[in-house]
């Protein structure tokens, strides 16, 4: 094997570090030498990485953790630190070293330790060893709440380390292992360029030259705030190369020492070789430096802390390992803790001691130790000479007893971690020994070679044997587990005991001998011999006299000694006498004075929803304006008329009540007429002749008040603004009421009077519910008792009631009709018997029992009576059609003269009357022959004056139209009590031909047999069973694909919350917020999930292309804008919990220490002792996470609340362009998650297929929106119906049913509107049928408006995007379907319709045999358009495929009378001309609402055959939910099965 030569290994490092260290080949060839790297690096050859920074410590003694790998003893197995620390350190100060070393040495000491080795840095992930403080401990403890705990935080270890028994943990050195001058350089490259000024070869100063710059940034200075005043920052803390070279005032002039004494050699050093460059001269000077530091540490220094000498140096030995060990840390940091002194004296090189100046105590002779950590503004400190004096005081100045005991000023003032200002220094060294895994004392000294004490006597004769007792007793009197720290300062007094000596010179040995780059080795090329004695020959004394320029004969030769005969010696030795207080103990709060503000931000967030809620309202109330502006254009003018000829007031409606504004006209026919603000009438009062009229006004409170008593009529209570206004309508008044011959008699009373005196509207309806009560009562013959509760003072009520009239108006009121309407004149006059215009009690009685009682015949003979107008006994045709007329106004005079004309002469026709001009009673009645069943049913609806009517009347709800009767011949008012035996066979069987005209075949009565199966009782178990066994038949596939979703969702939730609770690596962010990261996480995985996939709910191509294919089997495609908004109702769900899981992260966060905070978030914080955490502010608004989150927030709460159903209704265009946030809002998500806080960014992986889909899908609906589309045919249809047809696109397919988006060029190219096609696939053009409901819809109506030029040039142009299919495309899958339109809902089924006849006309052959098409719509007038249609299916429909009925819902109940006469006007005309008298068409016209419920039981018994039928409704919700409600009262039975698809608008 070849040996390789040392001067062949000097070359390889040369040849590794010029390669690997930049500083190092910026000048390389003109440095003869190699040069050091600053992290230790490549000092032995060998093993790269020895007493490198970062490098793990090395053992002298096995570890001794309690597990043998990592976990440190605690108690119960040792005794708790803070009771050793009171035990076995605690003391008095002032007693002086035996040696007579001085404070300087001490220091020195602490210096050089910041040079070799740091572990004070905390670990991570976090682990704590915190000190329990005894309770009514003194210092810490004293209001003995005997809870307070320090925390202790252990320092950073090897990850490679703490694995096995065989391989525990080791903790790592932060700096280099290296006497190098790291505590002057740095460890690191960076750091030694932050500290350069690269210029002159010298460190950089700040505005004095004798002092380097303030501490920065980038050099990562240890900023621990000042115990004693709570300063922090980095303004006054020195930028050094140890990081915590700031702790103390006497630490920091020791590093200013340094730091002069390298800017003078490159100053010298500048002088000899002018020609040098900057890095020449740093490297020159830092070699000097550095070969003069290792001198002075070792030569000088160490044997004054020993006593004893280093063995002669014999050169370079690379297999010396100078690793600093465990064991060295504790020897030396304990050792020097002893000999610290309470305070530090300064002197002039006079021999002048100064006295010092303190904040808030005055002088002292000395600088007090336990308020001088971390100063950031000492005054006496601000020079360099004071610096000086410090230095030259250190020099003089006695330090303590080497022996166990440590001041107060360490072991209860030291620099206290996380919160709390103060710790105590030999516990938390205790601490510190333990989280190294120390041996135990005995054990150190076997290992070692040493000899161990028999018993706790033998440690040290010294020690005050009390001493050893109590802490004898902490450890139970078993002197084996005396830890090493306290068996080391227990057996020391004068000098280190043997076993910190053993230690301390094996370290430092090792240090020299293993070091290559030690100035003492000839073979680095560093220094030549010459050089070298040089350097032997140089103290720290001659280092301080070249800086500070004072006369060596003021120093000691040996600063670290003092002798009797040195000069300048010490007033006295030390004690706190004399010197201030220690600053006591301070616990910060984290959170104070951040609450409110925390609050405040969290109900903003929450606000929210609110805000946004308020935008959209105020913008919905802008359209709602922009609507009536046009409604009140025409009324404009109207008003102002009415202005003019009315006078304005306010009327008070009664006590509790607000009072509203109003019109009072005086008109010329005796009428006094009161109208609200819109013009609209409330209120007639018919003034008779030689009536009084009682007039009283208000004496007070500005007599602006007046009422106006008329008799018959409740009061009209009036609030003027000036009694000027009030005496202007009185004059109006008493002028007309002379005009008029009418008795006004006027007075005055007390306004409060006036309101007690008068009978309001509410009062009024009070005595009008009594009045109907015992209407009905007798009517009906109910008990007096059942006519509903009565007043305490019912006799004086009933008789106010009884004695009351009726006028006109309320009259009219309780029919629910018009007091003008031609019926209520009619009926009014035909009850007022006595001609006074009001109708007594006895009146109204006696044609109510008429309508209630009365048979056939009476009510033929009243209607008769009610409409001789002429009294001569006889109708004529006039008078007849006069009747007709007053029915037709309450469907909104449907029917135009003409057609009402017609209606009579083929009722007279038909009765065989064609040739009479007049009717007799008996000839009326002959006309009404087969209707006798519906008027013996009739009845007068009267509303009443209250809610009790309702309880003593009520009309039978089973008096209702039947779709389809087994066989009308055996109905019976048993079965269906009032059913018109003429509507029985409307549905199925022989009434389907009947209606369209054919010759009614007798029915086979086998059909109607095999539709009545017996069924047997259900309990209410089986029925529930049923119920759902339909509902999972009916939803299966809704149910599998949810369920599906949700488990996806609930699982990524689950495998987040499981990873982050239990097996993430450890970053202490579980341990730090345990709840709010399982919360935050989970949710953040399902949140990316839903966002991701909501997506394909909205590929509208995509959808209407798979739902053609198998996958239409499993996936319901139809519900996809269902499962959007579900998705998007559980995603907003688990946003609000994740930002919820992060405001308790961000409470947590905001409460953490920075050390915590810095290994939860390693990129994000760094550690530098300032122990502040980030506010909450910080984490809402100045953190991407923070702030993209309350902005997703905000966009979420806009889009949700925009697209809520009720600002949809109110603008359509705030919903689209809100919802277009969706853009930013997954940018947002994508940046939310890119920071990596806690993980990588996982949302892409959720995003990108979805994402690539939906962007494909948008390509193909913009390959078509920017296609022009022509438009050839518009049509204006009446209830606002705009009818579009237009250019049918090459290619364009589609399938009836379907939907399309369009956008007008004229009102916008990105609006865009969804229409459902109303033209057949088979046709060449495509039509379009929309309403004008909203303010798009409007304007385009507007725009399409009759064109003046001929052709179509000129009509806007439209842009198209689908076809889009829906669930209305497959009626043809089912042999029965169902199809139920509501108002404009019926569009697709117009396509439909169409669609069916043509493929019969063809003779194709289709699954579905018949058709049922309901049309619920409020008046006739609304499906004019649809007649057409209508038309041609039933002229062609030759195989009987479609059933249509239409159902007009805006008049009343079919029973009342006025509903009777029409019913039976519209079975006359269907009779006698075979189409609807309403619609022109053969299609069977109902009044009211259709009862889904019992036509889709008649279905199953005429279809008994047929499993599965389908329904398809598309309508309002309400219409839409009474279908799928009636579906699932019918689906509980055990026969065909009911699936319901539907649509709302």
């Amino acid at each position: 094997m070849l040996r390789a030569s040392p001067e062949a290994l000097v070359l390889l490092g040369a040849l590794l570090t010029g390669l690997l260290d930049p500083a190092s080949c910026q000048d390389a060839p003109s440095l003869p030498w190699e040069v050091q790297r600053f992290d230790g690096w490549f000092n032995n050859l060998r093993h790269h990485q020895r007493g490198a920074a970062g490098s793990r410590l090395q053992r002298l003694v096995p570890a001794n953790y309690a597990d043998g790998v990592y976990q440190a003893l605690e108690e119960p197995l040792l005794p708790n630190p803070r009771r050793l620390s009171n035990a076995a350190t605690q003391g008095r100060a002032g007693l002086a070293s035996l040696r007579n070393r001085t404070v300087l040495g001490v220091f020195f000491g602490y210096h050089v330790l910041s040079d070799l080795v740091s572990v004070e840095m905390p670990g991570c992930p976090a682990e704590f060893l915190n000190i329990h403080i005894p309770p009514g401990d003194p210092v810490f403890d004293p209001d003995q709440r005997g809870n307070v705990v320090l925390p202790f935080q252990r320092s950073r270890w090897d990850p490679e380390t703490g694995r096995s028994p065989s391989n525990p943990r080791d903790l790592t050195n932060q700096v280099t292992g290296w006497l190098d001058g790291s505590a002057i350089y740095g460890s690191s490259h960076s750091w030694s360029d932050a500290l350069r000024s690269f210029s002159g070869g010298q460190l950089a100063s700040g505005p004095d030259p004798a002092f380097p710059r303030d501490s920065q940034d980038p050099l990562l200075m240890w900023t621990a705030p000042d115990p004693a005043t709570g300063q922090r920052g980095s303004q006054g803390l020195y930028a050094f190369g140890a990081q915590r070279g700031n702790r103390e005032p006497f630490l920091q002039a020791l590093g200013l020492l340094w730091f002069r004494y390298h800017n003078l050699c490159a100053q010298r050093l500048a002088q000899e070789h002018p020609h040098w460059g900057d890095e020449e001269l740093f490297q020159h000077a830092r070699k000097k430096v550095i070969a003069t530091y290792q001198n002075i540490a070792l030569y000088e220094w160490l044997p004054s802390f020993l006593q004893q000498t280093p063995p002669e140096y014999a050169g370079y030995r690379p297999f010396t390992d100078p690793s600093i060990s465990p064991e060295f840390i504790v020897a030396s940091e304990q050792f020097f803790s002893t000999m610290v002194p309470p305070g530090v004296y300064m002197r002039n090189s006079s021999c002048h001691f100064r006295k010092v100046v303190n904040n808030g105590f005055g002088s002292s002779p000395a600088l007090r130790v336990c308020n001088s950590y971390w100063t950031r503004e000492n005054p006496n400190l601000n020079s360099v000479q004071e610096v000086n004096q410090l230095l030259l005081g250190m020099a003089s100045q006695i330090s303590e007893l080497e022996d166990r005991i440590v001041i107060e000023d360490l072991r209860d003032y030291w620099p206290g971690p996380g919160k709390f200002s103060r710790t105590d220094y030999v516990a938390s060294s205790i601490q510190r020994g333990r989280d190294m895994g120390l041996p135990s004392y005995t054990q150190a000294l076997l290992a070692l070679g040493l000899e161990a004490p028999k018993n706790w006597s033998d440690l040290n004769p010294n020690v005050d044997p009390k001493v050893l007792q109590a802490t004898a007793a902490l450890y139970n009197q078993d002197l084996s587990r005396l830890e090493l720290l306290l068996g080391g300062l227990l057996e020391s007094y004068g000098d280190p005991g043997p076993l910190f000596s053993n230690i301390v010179l094996s370290q430092f040995v090792r240090l020299r001998d293993g070091d290559r780059y030690w100035f003492e080795n000839t073979r680095n090329g560093l220094f030549t011999k010459e050089e070298i004695a040089d350097i032997r020959n140089t103290t720290l004394r001659d280092v301080l006299v070249a800086v500070t320029n004072v006369d060596p004969g003021v120093l000691q030769p040996n600063v670290f000694v003092w002798h009797n005969d040195s000069p300048c010696p010490q007033p006295q030795q030390l004690t706190t006498k004399g010197l201030p207080r220690c600053a006591p103990l301070t616990v910060l709060d984290y959170f104070k004075g951040s609450g409110p503000g925390y609050g405040l931000i969290i109900v903003a967030l929450c606000c929210f929803p609110l805000v946004s809620l308020v935008i959209s309202g105020m913008v919905a109330h802008l359209r709602n304006q922009e609507r009536k502006k046009l409604q009140k254009k025409g009324k404009e003018s109207v008003e102002m008329e009415a202005v003019k000829d009315g006078v304005t007031a306010m009327e008070w409606p009664g006590p509790k009540e607000k009072s509203c504004p109003i019109t009072i006209q005086l008109l010329p026919d005796r009428c006094l007429q009161v109208l609200d603000r819109r013009l609209t009438v409330l209120r007639t009062i018919q003034l008779q002749p030689l009536q009084q009229v009682n007039l009283i006004l208000s004496s007070n409170r500005g007599c602006r008040t007046l009422l106006l008593k008329i008799p018959k009529e409740y009061d009209l209570v009036l609030l003027f603004t000036s009694e000027e206004e009030r005496g202007v309508f009185v004059q109006q008044l008493q002028g007309l009421c002379m005009f008029w011959a009418l008795d006004l008699h006027v007075a005055e009373m007390g306004e409060s009077e006036l309101f007690r005196k008068a009978v309001t509207k509410q009062q009024r309806g009070r005595i009008l519910e009594i009045f109907f009560r015992h209407l009905f009562a007798q009517v009906l013959d109910i008990n007096q008792a059942d006519a509903g509760t009565l007043p305490l003072d019912s006799s004086q009520k009933v008789r106010q009631a009884l004695t009351c009239e009726l006028s006109r108006a309320e009259f009219a009121e309780s029919l629910g009709l018009k007091p003008q309407d031609m019926f209520v004149e009619s009926m009014f006059s035909l009850a007022d018997k006595d001609g006074n215009g009001y109708l007594s009690f006895r009146e109204f009685l006696d044609i109510l029992v008429v309508f209630m009682k009365g048979s056939p015949e009476d009510k033929s003979r009243l209607m008769f009576t009610m409409y001789d107008l002429d009294g001569n006994g006889f109708l004529s045709k006039d008078e007849f059609f006069i009747m007709m007329r007053s029915f037709i106004e309450i469907s909104n005079n449907c029917l135009s003269k003409a057609q009402l004309a017609e209606v009579v002469e083929s009722m007279f026709r038909e009765s065989g009357f064609q040739d009479k001009e007049e009717l007799t009673w008996e000839d009326f009645h002959f006309m009404l022959r087969d209707h006798d069943n519906e008027l013996r049913f009739t009845q007068l609806c009267v509303k009443g004056g209250g809610g009790g009517v309702g309880d003593i009347f009520k009309q039978n709800i089973n008096c209702r139209v039947s779709f389809i009767t087994r066989n009308p011949r055996k109905c019976s008012c048993s079965q269906e009590p009032g059913l018109p035996a003429s509507e029985a066979p409307e549905l199925g069987g022989s009434g389907i031909k009947k209606r369209f005209g054919k010759k009614v075949v007798g029915s086979s009565p086998r059909l109607y047999t095999e539709a009545l199966q017996e069924k047997m009782p259900r309990g209410f178990l089986a029925q529930k069973l049923q119920q759902f066994k339909r509902f999972v038949e009916n939803y299966r596939r809704h149910i599998v694909c949810i369920a599906v979703f949700s488990a996806i969702c609930v699982g990524l939730f689950a495998e987040r919350a499981y990873y982050y609770a239990f097996a993430s690596p450890p970053t202490d962010i579980e341990e730090t917020t345990y709840v709010g990261i399982i919360l935050s996480r989970g949710t953040a995985a399902s949140i990316s999930f839903m966002y991701s996939y909501i997506l394909l709910t909205m590929c509208r191509n995509l959808i209407t292309f798979l739902r053609e294919t198998f996958l239409n089997r499993y996936v319901p495609f139809d519900a996809a804008v269902d499962f959007h908004r579900w998705i998007a109702m559980g995603a907003v769900i688990l946003a609000i919990l994740h930002s919820a899981g992060h405001a308790v992260n961000i409470y947590i966060f905001s409460i953490s220490p920075l050390s915590l905070m810095a290994c939860v978030f390693p990129n994000v914080f760094v550690n530098d002792g300032s122990k502040l955490p980030q506010k909450y502010y910080w984490w809402f608004f100045e953190t991407v996470p923070g702030m993209t989150g309350v902005l997703l927030l905000l966009i979420l709460a806009i889009m949700y609340v925009f697209a809520s159903h009720h600002f949809r209704h109110h603008s359509f265009r705030g919903f689209w362009l809100t919802h277009h946030l969706y853009v930013l809002l997954y940018a947002l998500l994508i940046i939310h998650g890119s920071y990596a806080l806690i993980q990588l960014p996982s949302f892409h992986i959720y995003f990108l297929v979805p994402a690539i889909i939906y962007g494909g899908d948008k390509l193909v609906s913009l390959s078509r929106k920017k296609v022009e589309i022509s438009v050839v045919k518009v049509e204006l249809l009446p209830s606002g119906v705009t009818h579009l047809q237009f250019e049918r696109p090459q290619d364009f397919e589609y399938k009836s049913g379907q939907w399309v988006r369009i956008a007008c060029l004229a009102l916008g190219t990105n609006e865009y509107h969804p229409f459902t096609l109303t033209s057949a696939p088979h046709e060449d053009t495509l039509s379009l049928h929309i309403r004008a409901v909203g303010p798009w819809t409007t304007r385009l109506r507007e725009i399409y408006s009759p064109l003046t030029s001929q052709g179509c040039a000129r009509y806007p142009k439209l842009y198209l995007d689908g076809p889009f299919g829906e669930g209305h495309q497959e009626w043809h899958k089912f042999e029965v379907s169902v199809l139920v339109g509501g108002g404009i809902g019926v569009t697709p089924f117009a396509s439909i319709l169409k669609d069916l006849i043509f493929k019969s006309a063809l003779g194709n052959q289709m699954f579905c045999k018949k058709i049922y098409f309901i049309w619920v719509t409020r008046t006739q007038r609304q499906f004019e358009w649809l007649a057409d249609i209508i038309r041609e299916v039933e002229e062609n429909d030759c195989q009987d495929l479609v059933s249509v009925h239409i159902y007009i819902t805006q008049l009343a109940e079919k029973f009342d009378l006025r509903t009777t006469m029409l019913y039976i006007c519209e079975r006359h005309f269907q009779k006698v001309l075979n189409r609807s008298l309403f619609t022109g068409l053969r299609s069977v016209t109902h009044f009211g609402r259709p009862p889904f419920e019992p036509f889709f039981n008649s279905l199953q018994e005429v279809h008994p055959q047929v499993r599965k039928i389908g329904v398809f409704s598309c309508g309002p919700p309400g219409m839409t939910k009474n279908v799928e409600k009636a579906c699932q009262l019918v689906n509980r039975q055990d026969r065909a099965h009911f699936m319901h698809h539907y649509e709302n608008f």
